[in-house]
């Protein structure tokens, strides 16, 4: 009997050993662990072979957060260290009982936490996203200025939209250029000049290599209480002699669609349309000062653009000759105008190459610039300090004095109102020029 179990059990030998070879094979694998630090919150990415069932809970003293994920090995055994960010101070690892995988984030403070598990899309596979925030908020202007301004005024405020970021690249080139990465060079350029033009104060709702969703970065626009709203993005299609820049605005369509969410939601929808909120209107009347707001909002948003284009035109061909209108959800706040620019195709190579080009990004940003003067020159909403380009002179007033408090050249105050001295009269209306007129 013993030498009958003894056969038996040296048969299923190599049937357990085929069958443990088979679930090594079934467990998941981590292909890597990527993080992307945004200025007020972090994520991080585990690359997958496949979805995972994971638990994830925090720990204190000290402050660790801990995912654990059946079935789940490493494919590389050590994990990165992380440097220079807010919430990670380092991540680590082990297995559990041979077959789990258990990550500790060790943090540097108490920390909020979401996750959630994505499908694959385009270049990514499965992936576990967890975003990390702080659990006491925390406002903070990423470009901003200081500068003195006249009493009871205030700056412009252009909110500056750099596309994509962080584990979206958006569009790439044939030498390999990230649109993310070039439409940011640009915003950041467009930043400095418009935080030297007295009036008016950027603020960049990406200021780095990380994610936003869409309507996050309306939100951070909306809660910087942005005069304007800039999205720059850089096109790519299959044929690679596409070229040419091209502005767009939002379509009626994309605006219904917009007012639909904003009604169904409006209980939320706190000092929405111009410090008006709709949570205490009737549906009605919630619609019609929505829609008011909004066709309003559409109207402005085209002129501006307008300005846009007809800067960017010297710079070379554009794809579109007129403003396009589309229902892309960045362009979608009913209170602010907004405008999407597609700065080139970097799927043309020769666009590509421009689109890496310092002097050209600075001529980008000039020529951007150049539509905003022309559009706020008009229509600069009143209470800023750029509706006062125009100083009327009163007793007291000196040439002088008015070169300084707007801070630009003596000659140039002159040369632009075409004074041939500096003997100036009560009531006179003196023309000011921009900090960057030649």
């Amino acid at each position: 009997m013993k030498k009958i179990v003894l056969f038996m059990l040296m048969c299923l030998l190599p049937v357990l050993a085929v069958m443990q070879s088979v679930q090594a094979a079934q467990a998941i694998q981590v292909n890597g662990i990527r993080t992307w630090p945004a200025p007020d919150h972090t994520r991080v990415v585990f690359d997958l072979s496949a979805p995972v069932d994971y638990k994830l809970f925090s720990l204190e003293n000290p402050m660790r957060l801990v995912i654990d994920i059946k079935n789940t090995h490493f494919n590389k055994s050590v994990v990165k260290s992380t440097s220079k960010d807010r919430f990670l101070r380092r991540i680590r690892s082990a297995m559990r009982k041979d077959k789990d995988l258990r990550v500790v984030f060790d943090l540097h403070d108490s920390s909020k936490f979401k996750s959630f598990l994505l499908k694959p899309y385009k270049q990514y596979g499965h992936r576990l996203v967890i975003d990390l925030y702080p659990k006491k908020k925390r406002n903070k202007t990423i470009i901003s200025k200081t500068v003195p301004k006249a009493k009871g005024l205030r700056d412009l405020v252009v909110a500056i939209d750099a596309g994509h970021g962080g584990e979206d690249p958006g569009a790439q080139g044939r030498d390999g250029t990230y649109e993310k990465d070039v439409v940011l060079a640009i915003a950041s350029k467009l930043a400095e000049k418009i935080n030297k033009e007295r009036g008016m104060r950027a603020v960049m709702i990406r200021s780095g290599d990380y994610f936003l969703s869409l309507r996050q970065r309306t939100v951070r626009a909306r809660k910087h209480k942005a005069d304007l709203f800039i999205s720059i993005h850089a096109d790519a299609f299959d044929d690679r002699r596409v070229h040419g820049a091209s502005v767009y605005i939002l379509s009626k369509n994309g605006a219904s669609d917009e007012a639909g969410r904003w009604l169904a939601e409006k209980e939320n929808a706190s000092d929405l349309i111009g410090g008006v909120s709709l949570d205490d209107k009737e549906d009605l009347l919630a619609s019609v000062l929505l829609d008011l707001s909004q066709t309003a909002t559409i109207e402005a948003s085209y002129k501006v653009a307008d300005k846009v284009l007809a800067a960017l035109k010297p710079l070379g061909k554009l794809h579109k000759k007129e403003v396009q209108q589309a229902r892309f959800v960045v362009l979608k706040s009913p209170d602010i105008p907004s405008m999407l620019i597609e700065s080139a195709f970097i799927s043309n190579p020769k666009e590509e190459r421009r689109l890496l080009s310092s002097h050209h990004q600075k001529a980008f940003a000039g020529a951007v610039l150049k539509g905003l003067r022309g559009y706020f020159t008009e229509h600069a909403p009143p209470g800023t300090l750029y509706a006062t380009r125009k100083h009327v002179i009163t007793r007291g007033d000196t040439l002088s004095d008015i070169a300084h408090q707007y801070r630009v050249s003596l000659a140039r105050l002159r040369n632009v109102n075409k004074l041939r001295g500096d003997t100036v009269r009560i009531g006179q209306v003196i023309r000011i020029p921009f900090s960057s007129d030649s």
